[in-house]
């Protein structure tokens, strides 16, 4: 992707209780968003308007589950070629990856916000290494 990134900032009208995902979402879009939605929450980087892209995000996700699901089951083969399905997971990875770097939710994403990773207080998680 070209150019400068936005930088996350905490919103003024950030969503301050977990939401419950959409009922119409996939099961896997559900759990996906049961996973990242107290995080960015937690960060103050959620607001209401930004709810759509967080469904977009976690359908993308929910996508590549299911596509690796058949693939693994129906092989990435099918009659010498390639399966059909491997053009459309590539589709939901790129799509997700665009969305979680929107949302902040890649190491780069939230280290450009100024945050630290999930789960970890106080650094990147490096600083305790010797390196």
């Amino acid at each position: 992707m070209r150019g400068t990134k936005p930088r996350l900032v905490v919103s003024n009208e950030a969503v301050t209780a977990i939401p419950p995902p959409p009922s119409w979402l996939p099961k896997d879009a559900k759990a996906e968003w049961k996973r990242v939605a107290p995080d960015l929450i937690a960060r103050g980087v959620l607001a209401e308007t930004d709810m759509a892209a967080l469904e977009n995000y976690t359908i993308a996700v929910a996508g590549v589950r299911e596509t690796a699901r058949i693939l693994n089951r129906q092989g990435r083969m099918v009659g010498g070629k390639a399966h059909p399905l491997i053009r459309q997971q590539l589709q939901y990875l790129e799509s997700s990856r665009r969305y979680a770097a929107e949302l902040g939710l890649t190491p780069v994403a939230r280290q450009r916000a100024g945050t630290s990773s999930p789960g970890k207080e106080g650094g990147d998680g490096w600083s305790g290494m010797d390196l």
